[in-house]
């Protein structure tokens, strides 16, 4: 069976010629993974400026709605999961409460503290985004079959757990 030729066949073709010890099959892995990341990250772009979100503050409030009702958590933890500084997570709060994304309440285990919660149009938007994102993202999973689609998982997941390792 013939493969069809794609974009990266063209670059491999010339590294194959210019650079003979060069090992193209481990090279066109690496290149159609960072060309889907790239074209992937490109949709996100678009998805986030449709709903006026930084890529910083659509995690934030991902990881506020990960965190089931009532979808609260401390500044301090919001940071460290994003590993930001704690004056860089207050400019990001301070935009997204702005927004009426969130609001900051006071810790009641906590006098000194407070709590970050995701408001009901902060969660509305969080979850467009993400059906917008999944509908762009499915376009090109479509390209596979389902038995092709569990295979490309179960290869992959092979890839990352042997980075988790290191």
């Amino acid at each position: 069976m013939k493969t069809e030729r794609d974009s990266i066949d063209e670059m491999l073709d010339i590294w194959g010629r210019e650079l003979p010890e060069l090992d193209l099959v481990t090279e066109g892995i690496v290149e159609r993974m960072q060309h889907l990341v790239w074209t992937l990250r490109k949709m996100l772009e678009e998805t986030l400026a449709g709903h006026d979100l930084s890529h910083g503050e659509w995690g934030l409030l991902g990881q506020l709605r990960r965190g089931g009702p009532p979808y609260r958590c401390t500044p301090g933890t919001l940071a460290r999961r994003q590993g930001l500084s704690t004056g860089a997570m207050t400019n990001r709060l301070d935009r997204l409460e702005q927004a009426g994304f969130v609001r900051r309440l006071p810790d009641p285990d906590d006098r000194r503290s407070t709590l970050v919660e995701l408001t009901d149009i902060g969660r509305t938007v969080w979850e467009e985004s993400v059906g917008t994102q999944a509908a762009k993202e499915a376009v090109i999973a479509d390209a596979l079959d389902a038995r092709e689609k569990d295979e490309l998982n179960a290869l992959l997941r092979r890839l990352v757990r042997s980075t988790d390792a290191g």
